[in-house]
């Protein structure tokens, strides 16, 4: 007996290994990918989306055999340097030019009409996430407010936590507190300071990383991103780090 498909056309086998999942692009035949850039592509719930370096594509996605269909996708509209932009043009026709898709363990292969092929792995595999233990990581976001805002221009925090203790460089001054940690929060004892005065961007600076550094903080790790969270009476806080 065939096997049957949903009300919308869609063959809902031909998706069931790709729900809940994201790929990063390995190697790419046909186009020339931009240096230093990656094709990333998510699946969820019934939507996909679509990175290649500047602008994110997002929208519905169905499947006719392998066949997959996104014709409708939408598009954020951020200026890049030009090679990326037309990068954008290039993926946003591939995957909604009706693509063949096949689907080998952590392997996804997506061929486009005109021989271009997208070979993409798994970002579990390919972007494990990193240890939070032993790795240096770097301030790349301050939360406040309900908003992420850059770290300032010539300023620069991390916080490296080893044997229990954390070593931070606050912004401008360094210092260390103990830390407990748990497979959801740490735990920052004291947080012990140098007091040497700094230009008003490296101190604000500081006083964010030290706002977040006190007590209990949750954490979350994908792949090379460390995510701090602190609620406080006037708000969630926190800090969006990368491993260097």
């Amino acid at each position: 007996m065939p096997t049957s498909s949903s009300d919308d056309g869609s063959d809902p086998s031909a998706s069931a290994g790709l729900d809940g999942r994201e790929f990063v692009s390995t190697q790419v035949d046909g186009y020339e990918v931009v240096p230093d850039s990656v094709i990333r592509i998510s699946f969820q719930d019934g939507s996909l989306s679509v990175n290649a370096g500047c602008n994110t594509m997002f929208g519905a996605y169905t499947f006719d055999g392998d066949v997959l269909r996104a014709p409708t996708l939408a598009m954020t509209q951020m200026a890049c340097e030009p090679a990326l932009m037309e990068q954008d043009a290039w993926i946003s026709t591939l995957i909604s030019g009706d693509p063949t898709v096949a689907l080998d363990g952590d392997t996804l292969t997506i061929t486009g009409p005109d021989a271009q092929v997208v070979t993409l792995l798994d970002t579990d595999v390919a972007e494990p996430d990193q240890p939070l233990v032993g790795t240096r990581w770097v301030v790349d976001g301050l939360l406040a407010n309900e908003g992420i805002s850059t770290v300032p221009i010539g300023a620069e925090a991390s916080i490296t936590i080893d044997g229990g203790n954390a070593a931070v460089e606050a912004g401008c001054n360094t210092g260390s507190a103990a830390v407990t940690i748990t497979d959801a929060t740490i735990t920052f004892g004291p947080l012990a300071l140098t007091r040497k005065a700094c230009p008003q961007p490296q101190m604000d600076l500081e006083n964010a990383v030290v706002s977040v550094l006190g007590g209990e903080v949750s954490y979350t790790i994908d792949s090379s991103a460390l995510q701090l969270r602190k609620t406080t009476d006037s708000g969630e806080i926190g800090l969006d780090l990368t491993a260097s």
